[in-house]
């Protein structure tokens, strides 16, 4: 069984233990938690037996009994979290976005060189569940493709907070947060997944007053064709991501979710060809990373492309954010 410490007491980490111990391949054995009374809470919430795991206020404690580390802080803590597990030679999951910009991403890449057993990976839920890669096959399929547009845009109980004069850190710049690291990280892993690194990118934000993106457009240039990403925490969108062939049309209803997938014939015939996935979409990731880690050199070449994956992910957000002059306090550290 693979030992599993947990960074962070939130909702998604609570998924992501969950998912992980229903694939029968982990067992938590460590909680890491600012104050014991959270981490007992987060304990408590779970529906499981927690018995035998232990909370620690202190990061060093946390890798004396632990495989690998699931990191679900705010945004700017991934980096140095990550650093720390690496040089204790502990596998890291950690939540998307991984690491503030490319900078960061070259010096944990160069820091994986010194502890080659370790395996680092960005969990993008919905690039591992089987939905998503249905939609892959459907659009290797196409004649054509002409273009996509992805929409993710839901209202953020966190936007009332900050309506009300506070600073959550999910909306922050400090804590490389906003609509495009937080909810925008979803289409644009999907459309690089989907169709690669594009060849120029341009975000059009709509800032809040602190100087983070409430929501945005943003614009993904390839050769052939160019991907539109409308995404936002300050309002809700109810409208359908699609890909465009020629006459066909692959849509799915929520781009980072993918409970339904739909073909779109030429002559308005429609077919689904997604399937049910499991009650708990992070399933599906915590099986793909417990093979690696368990399986390291039969999986390498799997690890290799995830890897590459979330480095062009990495390299895409920058270049958004770039684009629209948004800087974070992690791109101008000493």
């Amino acid at each position: 069984m693979i030992k599993l410490g947990i960074i962070g007491t939130n909702w998604i980490s609570k998924m992501f233990v969950e998912a992980a111990l229903q694939t029968g391949s982990y067992t938590l054995t460590t909680v890491y938690s600012r104050t014991e009374e959270k981490g007992n809470a987060f304990l408590a919430d779970l529906d499981t037996d927690t018995d035998n795991v232990a909370v620690v206020t202190t990061l060093s404690d946390l890798y004396t009994d632990i495989d690998v580390v699931y990191i679900a802080s705010p945004n700017a803590l991934h980096f140095e979290q990550a650093k720390v597990a690496i040089a204790s030679d502990v596998h890291v999951i950690v939540e998307k976005p991984s690491f503030s910009n490319p900078t960061e991403f070259a010096i944990i890449e160069e820091l994986l060189t010194r502890h080659e057993n370790v395996r680092v990976f960005e969990a993008a839920r919905h690039v591992h569940q089987s939905n998503f890669k249905l939609m892959q096959q459907a659009v290797i399929e196409l004649p054509q493709v002409q273009g996509a547009t992805f929409v993710y845009q839901k209202y953020s109980s966190r936007y009332d907070a900050y309506l009300e004069g506070q600073e959550p850190n999910v909306l922050t710049r400090e804590f490389s947060g906003g609509a495009l690291y937080d909810l925008g990280v979803y289409p644009i892993y999907a459309a690089i997944a989907l169709f690669g690194a594009p060849r120029a990118v341009q975000y059009l934000p709509t800032l809040l007053n602190n100087g983070a993106d409430g929501r945005g457009t943003a614009n993904l240039f390839y050769d052939q064709f160019n991907v539109t990403v409308i995404f936002g925490k300050n309002a809700n969108s109810y409208l359908s991501s699609e890909i465009y062939g020629l006459k066909e049309t692959i849509s799915t209803n929520n781009i980072a979710e993918l409970n339904t997938i739909t073909y779109h014939d030429g002559d308005g015939n429609t077919d689904n060809i997604g399937v049910t996935g499991t009650s708990n979409p992070m399933v599906a990731e915590a099986s793909d990373f417990a093979r690696v880690i368990t399986d390291p050199i039969n999986e390498h070449v799997r690890y290799q492309q995830w890897w590459q994956l979330a480095k062009q992910v990495n390299q895409t957000l920058f270049d958004l954010r770039q684009s629209a002059g948004i800087v974070f306090p992690a791109d101008i550290k000493d």
